[in-house]
């Protein structure tokens, strides 16, 4: 694989966005929840034990980044991961630190 080493001012705003909504660690938790396939709201809850209000605002900055995508189903509704480098980009920053 090679590496790219110039990016456009476009590219490292981009990518500013990201590094921004992976920092914030319940949006990590959320992300690793949704890891294994779409969930509800109340099964993110159940898995993350934070508190409905912080998950639902963290799943909206998630759809607005283009991370999550939501999938209507009755009264329910199901959250996925729509982006998957966002899953490599965690699993190659944790590789690294082992």
């Amino acid at each position: 694989m090679g590496l790219k080493t110039t990016f456009s001012d476009e590219q490292l705003k981009q990518l500013s966005e990201i590094f921004k909504i992976l920092s914030e660690i319940s949006r990590l938790k959320i992300l690793r929840c949704l890891m294994d396939g779409e969930k509800c709201v109340t099964e993110i809850i159940n898995a993350t034990g934070l508190m409905q209000a912080n998950v639902s605002k963290q799943i909206k900055l998630m759809q607005n980044a283009g991370i999550l995508e939501c999938r209507p189903s009755g009264l329910q509704r199901f959250y996925r991961i729509v982006n998957p480098s966002i899953i490599e980009i965690c699993n190659l920053i944790c590789k690294n630190r082992n």
